[in-house]
């Protein structure tokens, strides 16, 4: 019996398996809106036999994007060009999420294939906020150290996209507080070094965070599951690392977070990442253990069998999927084949089976 395709029931939402399709950025948003790109490249996953089909960091500002080619839903328009998306997700048998973030310091810059280079006004960039006036990298832009008066009027976004995510039909939000954006340089000393009540200490540093994720759960319907995303650790001895996961962690789960979606790094250049198979798993491992929450892991799994020892010795409750479904949208339908698990195909593709 495979654990991996067995359900996962987090509040009222069962999913169907534990193959869940990560949040992957596609830089091919105009004005934020979603388009036949993402319907298509989404709707192929839960097609193809994922859990869950997580749309991609979705800014909650035009200033929060990471690109100006980012999708966003600071705005109604946002609302109805994701509901055919939500609605053929759901009709295919999968569940429809979505991420919410704030890039912070880590905004205005070109997409990948441009180079990614920071834009300045003139070449469609706008001005950054970060919790402390610290550039990314060298040559790039020097951001506002956001001020309180700034945090109220993020928390009234992060507040404003999650209506609107419900009523386009999302079933389970995550916020994102990973890879060097927004929520992140708030947690990491390496980014946020104010000298108030959000800076210095880790009851500091997490005040923020906190307060967003404890805003989103109460306007989200207690009915539903709410995730969020982290990197478990800088990779930098003097960053972040997995034992202030653990106590974040915990925090969330007091608050009403049903899962942590446990990835890595990010929030420095050239940090010392040691990628390779599964190198994650251990801080979804410990922070599932330590914390007592639901967790996902994520980064560099490929194999059904890796998947499958993953969940099945409990280190994760789930296994989020970038990459490898960008190879494969398929690949949940070949690796219950390769598990000889036998799970329902899509009618039209049943001559394939």
């Amino acid at each position: 019996m495979s654990i991996l395709f067995s359900p996962l029931a987090l509040r009222s939402i069962t999913f169907r398996n534990r193959i869940f399709v990560s949040p992957m950025c596609q830089y091919s948003s105009h004005d934020g809106l979603a388009d036949t790109w993402h319907l298509v490249h989404l709707g192929s996953r839960a097609v193809g036999g994922a859990g869950l089909v997580m749309v991609e960091a979705t800014a909650v500002s035009p200033e929060g994007r990471i690109s100006p080619f980012d999708s966003g839903i600071w705005q109604e328009s946002h609302v109805e060009a994701f509901m055919p998306m939500t609605r053929f997700i759901t009709e295919q048998g999968a569940v429809a999420g979505i991420q919410l973030a704030h890039a912070g310091r880590k905004g205005s810059c070109a997409v990948p294939w441009a180079g990614g280079r920071p834009l300045d006004s003139g070449s469609g960039g706008w001005q950054t906020l970060a919790p402390s006036a610290l550039p990314f990298d060298n040559g790039h832009n020097v951001p506002h150290a956001i001020t309180l008066k700034e945090m109220e009027k993020i928390e009234a976004q992060f507040l404003a996209v999650t209506r609107r995510a419900l009523a386009a039909g999302f079933k389970v939000v995550e916020i994102h507080m990973a890879h060097g954006y927004l929520l992140h340089e708030f947690l990491s000393p390496l980014a946020n070094q104010r000298q108030d009540e959000y800076g210095g200490s880790l009851k500091n540093r997490l005040r923020f965070p906190l307060r967003i994720a404890q805003s989103v759960r109460r306007e989200w319907p207690a009915e539903l599951p709410l995730f969020v995303r982290i990197s478990a650790t800088d990779w930098i001895p003097e960053g972040w690392d997995i034992d202030q996961s653990i106590e974040l962690a915990k925090q969330l789960g007091a608050i009403g977070v049903d899962l942590i979606d446990c990835s890595s790094g990010f929030v420095v250049p050239n940090e010392p990442i040691p990628f390779g198979p599964g190198f994650q798993v251990p801080f979804a491992a410990r922070i599932k253990a330590e914390a007592r929450i639901a967790c996902g892991t994520v980064g560099c799994v490929t194999d059904p069998a890796q998947a499958e020892q993953i969940v099945a010795t409990g280190q994760a409750d789930a296994v989020f999927l970038g990459r490898q479904m960008l190879r494969d949208p398929y690949w949940p339908l070949h690796a219950a084949q390769a598990l000889h698990v036998e799970i329902p195909w899509p009618n039209q593709y049943l001559r394939a089976k």
